[in-house]
C-alpha cells in the first residue's frame, strides 16, 4: 500500500510537471519504474497505459482553457501513433539486459536535451504562419517512436519541436502537444499488448499512476499559463540525467574514482544548467517590464522595445520563463 501511494504521488508530480511543460510524464514515471527494477518494456508499457487517462483529462482540460490547436493535433496525432505502435514492437521484443542500457540512454539524452533546451531562451523572432503538415508528420512519427522505445519521449521531441518554430503560442503548444498524446498512448498500449500480452501490464502500478494524473490535469491546464517552465525544465532535466546515469555506469562496469568523478560532473552541468535558467528567467522577465513601459508611454517605442528583445523574451510567457512565440 505504501508503494502504491507513493506511486500515485509521482503520478500525480508527473502529470502537473508534464501538463504545464508539455514533457516529462513518461520520462518522470519510466525512470521511476526503471529504478525500482521494472523490467524496461513492463516499465514503458505501464506508463503508457496509464497515460491513456492522464491524457485524456489533461486533453480535455486543455480545451476547456483554449489552449489546444486541432489543426496541428490531428496532423501529429496519427504518426505519432504509427511510430508508438512500431517503437512498443521493438522494445517488446528485446531482451531486459539489452533494453536496459538503451532505455535508460534515451532517457539520458532526453534529461540533458531538457538541461541545454531550458538554460536558455529560444529566438523568438520568427514571424507567424502555418506549420506544415509534412514537418508535422514527421516529427510525430519520430516522437511516437522514441516515447515507446525509452518509456517517454513524445513531449521533449515534440514540443520543443513546435516552441523553436515561433508559429504558435507556447500554451497551444503544449496543449496541442498534451492532446495528441492521447492517441499516441493508445497506440503504443496495443503494440506493447500484442507483444507483451496482458501480462506485460503492472496494473497496480498502472491504477496508482493513473489516480495520480487524474488529480493532477486539470490542475497542470492551468498552472501552465504561470509556471516558471524555464526553471522545472531545468531542474527535472538534472533529475531525469543523474537517475539513469547510474543505470549507464552499472552498464559501462566503471569503477573506483571513475564513478564519483562521472556524477560530480554531472551535478556540476546540473547546477550550470539552473544557473543559467534563473538569469533567462530575469531577461525575460525584465524586457518585459520594459516592453510595458515603452507601451504606456508610445506605441512605437514599445515596437522597437519589443524587437529589439526578440531572441530573448517571450511577451506571453515572461511568467513561465520559456521563450516567447509569436
Amino acid at each position: 500500500m505504501r508503494k502504491l501511494l507513493v506511486l500515485a504521488l509521482v503520478g500525480l508530480v508527473a502529470q502537473l510537471i508534464d501538463g504545464s511543460l508539455g514533457m516529462a510524464y513518461g520520462l518522470t514515471s519510466s525512470t521511476l519504474l526503471l529504478v525500482a527494477g521494472v523490467a524496461p518494456a513492463a516499465a514503458s508499457a505501464s506508463v503508457h497505459l496509464a497515460e491513456i487517462g492522464t491524457t485524456l483529462a489533461a486533453g480535455v482540460a486543455h480545451w476547456r482553457f483554449g489552449n489546444v490547436d486541432w489543426r496541428v493535433v490531428t496532423r501529429i496525432a496519427l504518426p505519432g501513433a504509427i511510430g508508438a505502435f512500431a517503437g512498443a514492437t521493438v522494445l517488446s521484443s528485446i531482451s531486459t539486459e539489452a533494453a536496459a542500457p538503451w532505455m535508460a540512454g534515451i532517457l539520458f539524452t532526453l534529461g540533458a536535451y531538457l538541461l541545454v533546451r531550458f538554460a536558455r531562451p529560444l529566438r523568438t523572432d520568427r514571424v507567424g504562419g502555418r506549420l506544415r503538415g509534412r514537418f508535422l508528420g514527421s516529427l510525430g512519427l519520430v516522437a511516437g517512436f522514441v516515447d515507446a522505445t525509452g518509456g517517454g519521449g513524445w513531449g521533449p521531441v515534440a514540443t520543443p519541436a513546435l516552441l523553436v518554430s515561433g508559429r504558435m503560442e507556447p500554451r497551444k503548444v503544449i496543449g496541442s502537444v498534451d492532446t495528441a498524446e492521447f492517441v499516441v498512448a493508445g497506440a503504443a498500449s496495443i503494440g506493447f499488448l500484442i507483444g507483451l500480452g496482458a501480462e506485460g501490464f503492472l496494473l497496480p502500478t498502472v491504477a496508482a499512476l493513473l489516480i495520480g494524473g487524474l488529480i493532477a490535469a486539470p490542475l497542470a491546464a492551468w498552472l501552465v499559463r504561470i509556471v516558471p517552465a524555464q526553471l522545472l525544465g531545468a531542474a527535472i532535466g538534472g533529475v531525469i540525467v543523474l537517475t539513469n546515469a547510474r543505470t549507464l555506469i552499472r552498464s559501462a562496469e566503471l569503477g573506483g574514482p571513475a564513478r564519483p568523478a562521472v556524477y560530480a560532473l554531472l551535478a556540476a552541468g546540473w547546477l550550470a544548467a539552473l544557473v543559467l535558467a534563473v538569469r533567462a528567467l530575469r531577461r525575460t522577465r525584465r524586457a518585459r517590464a520594459e516592453a510595458a513601459e515603452a507601451t504606456s508611454a508610445s506605441p512605437a517605442a514599445a515596437v522597437a522595445t519589443t524587437t529589439a528583445a526578440a531572441g530573448e523574451v517571450p511577451a506571453d510567457l515572461a511568467a513561465t520563463g520559456t521563450s516567447a512565440r509569436r
